[in-house]
């Protein structure tokens, strides 16, 4: 089956829901009438053989990239929102960890109400759907990968017909504008969430690599988020801080999708762990990407915390004994800089 068909289908079948949608038919007419247009163009010489003087595409340029832009934006702003609706629906049932800041964040009343579909009435007794919760999030990451599949063909069949780099250029666009789905910094945490979900379920902790679609895999001791929703369709997410080059320890994910340890990230930000990625300088670029105004926005991946603190337990003890003890070094000197300060020392 054609992934065309096969991603129609897909959301066919979510039309309740009222997800966005990239509308691949009205965009590949516009693609399939640039292409007439272009047949219809005169030759000219170039290196003694006949080519199309293509030029500028204003088609494309006026309404196929804008309006691209515009579903792309839909799709990853649902996203974004919805896993956190989740986060917030597992966390606030009490029966998850507690996520940090999340008692000072009142839910609203729609969080509320979508809060109350999930949870079933047993005796007077309210209950979490674990499985409602699981085929969401499962579902989710295959909503992200599915709209990222189909950016990228549609982006490959414009560069086909227009001989061009363009739609490339357009992908490394939306890169930097982060409406890159795939890049989204909610996406390792939903992962880790769905698979922290199914360890839940069958209550035994040293399930560490679960069979299915999402999982946590160990590549030379480098763990790695691994979702395979179709045939020869994957997705990888490397778990390695690319600062201490050790396995991500309270991990952070920038806005622009890439995952740190916290403490190393605040060392690239030139920001104390007291003063918080927040205060960061919006012109300090993310150590890989080198984009800037990523450290703001950045998110704290509890769920993922918790995935790799029951799967590599002797690891995440050594850090925390040695991260604890950084912690505490680093908030004396700022009090007594504070202290000094103050008495004009």
């Amino acid at each position: 089956m054609k992934f065309c068909k096969r991603y129609e289908e897909y959301i066919r079948g979510r039309r309740e829901k009222d997800l966005p949608a990239l509308d691949l038919k009205k965009l590949k007419k516009i693609l399939k009438r640039c292409r007439v247009e272009l047949q219809s163009q005169p030759q000219c010489q170039e290196g003694g053989v006949d080519v199309k003087c293509l030029g500028s595409c204003a088609a494309c340029d006026g309404i196929f990239f804008p309006f691209l832009l515009e579903e792309m934006s839909a799709a990853v702003g649902y996203f974004n929102q919805r896993v956190q609706e989740l986060l917030e629906m597992h966390h606030a049932s009490g029966l998850g960890s507690c996520l940090p800041g999340l008692q000072s964040k009142l839910l609203n009343i729609h969080v509320l109400s979508v809060i109350c579909s999930y949870i079933s009435c047993f005796g007077g007794k309210y209950q979490l759907n674990h499985e409602s919760l699981m085929l969401e999030s499962k579902d989710l990451v295959t909503y992200a990968i599915m709209n990222s599949i189909a950016v990228r063909k549609l982006l490959k069949k414009y560069d086909k017909i227009h001989f061009s780099k363009q739609g490339q250029a357009f992908k490394s666009q939306a890169f930097k504008m982060q409406i890159e789905i795939l890049q989204s910094p909610w996406l390792s945490e939903l992962m880790a969430f769905y698979i922290n979900l199914r360890q839940t379920k069958v209550k035994n902790e040293s399930v560490i690599v679960l069979s299915g679609d999402c999982l946590l895999t160990f590549d030379d001791d480098k763990p790695k988020l691994l979702c395979e929703p179709f045939d020869s369709i994957k997705i990888e997410i490397d778990l390695t801080c690319s600062i201490c080059l050790e396995t991500v320890f309270d991990p952070v994910s920038l806005r622009c999708g890439h995952i740190f340890c916290y403490m190393c990230c605040c060392s690239s930000a030139s920001v104390t762990i007291i003063d918080g990625l927040k205060s960061a300088d919006p012109k300090e670029k993310c150590p890989l990407c080198r984009q800037q105004g990523v450290y703001a926005d950045a998110v704290h991946l509890d769920e993922l915390s918790i995935l790799l603190s029951r799967s590599c337990r002797n690891y995440w003890q050594r850090r925390l004994i040695t991260e604890r003890a950084e912690r505490v070094r680093q908030a004396k000197e700022y009090w007594q800089h504070k202290c000094q300060a103050f008495v004009g020392i």
